[in-house]
């Protein structure tokens, strides 16, 4: 397969032709087994209630074979995405990090709605690449408070002297709530029918691909959708190679990354 394309076909079929060992990133943003969407649907061969779960650990297995030892997956899901699997023999779980939209419609009148979006950041072993500097936000801290949490022992002169106050901003932690859903209005949207479904926000891939890549790296997005990964990775200078089953987000994606340039500017603050 060459590099920089995007193939239109099955995903479990396309794969077995990458290479062993050959990917750094994957940004997998697949079927979360929770609407009627046909692309939504995922195979359950037990009949369970848990047929995601299933789906994602298989993706878990054949993901492992195609990443670099270090490399690093982002799997995308509900809160239950991951439940009851044993990924541990195939890849390491760094952190599960809360996607939080707290502009949603809270319309559930039997039980708290759901309000977040779930990212399970995985590695093949330890990861190899995380670039804090290249993915810090604003300090939000009173400098009352920073004053005085910098004063305990453990930080001045203990093991966690290194995450005492940053000008250049703090990490992100595993909330996030300073990247927001797209919305009708957001400019960046394709079409209204993807709305909260297929597109997500270019900030938020570019925040994943900045973390856990470095120019020239190999990402790999297996449910390209319209193909905003490719989008972020070519503005950062990433090789990538994408699947999509649908023809027509295919083409979409094509005028997309012929339209982007690469900058050394771009940046989750402009």
């Amino acid at each position: 397969m060459e590099l920089n394309e995007i193939y239109q076909g099955d995903m479990f079929d396309l794969i077995k032709k990458v290479g062993g060992n050959s990917v750094d990133l994957i940004v997998c943003d697949g079927p979360y087994g929770v609407t009627t969407n046909e692309w939504d649907k995922v195979t359950n061969q037990s009949n369970s209630k848990t047929g995601i779960q299933e789906f994602n650990l298989n993706l878990i297995k054949i993901f492992s074979r195609v990443l670099k030892p270090g490399g690093a997956l982002y799997l995308f899901g509900k809160d239950d995405c991951i439940d009851f699997i044993d990924y541990r023999p195939y890849l390491y779980l760094n952190r599960k990090i809360i996607w939080y939209q707290p502009s949603r419609l809270a319309q559930g009148r039997l039980n708290y709605t759901n309000n977040y979006d779930l990212i399970c950041y995985f590695s093949k072993g330890k990861a190899k690449t995380f670039n804090l500097e290249d993915i810090r936000v604003p300090q939000l801290v009173e400098l009352e408070h920073r004053l005085r949490c910098e004063k305990v022992p453990s930080v001045t002169n203990g093991q966690y002297s290194k995450t005492k106050f940053n000008d250049d901003g703090k990490n992100p932690g595993d909330v996030w709530g300073d990247i927001k859903q797209l919305t009708y209005k957001s400019k960046e949207l394709i079409s209204r029918e993807l709305l909260n479904t297929i597109q997500k926000p270019e900030k938020l891939i570019e925040r994943i691909v900045k973390a856990n890549s470095n120019e020239g790296d190999f990402v790999l997005d297996p449910f390209s959708g319209v193909g905003t990964t490719f989008v972020v990775c070519k503005k950062l200078n990433r090789n990538f190679i994408g699947f999509e089953l649908n023809p027509d987000f295919v083409a979409i994606t094509k005028e997309r990354v012929e339209k982007a340039q690469f900058s050394k500017e771009y940046s989750l603050f402009v």
